[in-house]
């Protein structure tokens, strides 16, 4: 192994999936909150696929409202120490590949991403933000923004790792 670098020939050694994860970016650092709940099926179904494969990761729940009552509930929810990173269309764009080293950069910080509902985040809520990101110029509904957010920090994770999830 080398410093920070799992190579797919571990894997074969016998490291744990787990063992794995804590190498690199920890997912216990991470914690997704997200404005709504999630109601179509295959939609929980692939978010419980990806959280299996990430423990620690945390997902939590705002209700719908107005972004800025959203947005005073996503304060309240911030642990000390947290730093916030909004996701928005007018954010920051990356490839899987440069989203993984985004990640890593950040491994020792808690990270908590935030999805707002339909009607986007609260200005005031991105304007305090560290970072705004953006999963595509395209607009998505919040749950399926949930999923794809949830599926690239499990595909950062495995390009770190040099697993063959990632085909480049």
């Amino acid at each position: 192994m080398t410093d920070r670098h799992l190579s797919v020939g571990s894997f074969q050694a016998g490291i744990s999936v787990s063992a794995a994860l804590e190498a690199m970016i920890n997912p216990s650092r991470l914690r997704l909150i997200a404005v709504g709940k999630v109601r179509k099926r295959w939609v929980s179904d692939g978010l419980a696929l990806y959280l299996k494969r990430l423990p620690g990761l945390i997902v939590v729940e705002v209700k719908d409202s107005t972004p800025e009552k959203e947005a005073d509930a996503v304060w309240g929810l911030l642990l000390p120490g947290e730093r916030l990173v909004a996701l928005t269309e007018e954010g920051s764009h990356f490839d899987s590949v440069g989203f993984a080293h985004w990640l890593d950069g950040l491994a020792s910080d808690r990270i908590a991403l935030v999805i707002g509902g339909a009607e986007g985040l609260a200005p005031s809520l991105k304007a305090k933000a560290m970072a705004k990101l953006s999963l595509s110029a395209m607009t998505f509904p919040h749950e399926i923004a949930r999923l794809l957010l949830v599926e690239q920090i499990y595909r950062g994770v495995t390009i770190l790792q040099g697993g063959p999830y990632h085909k480049a």
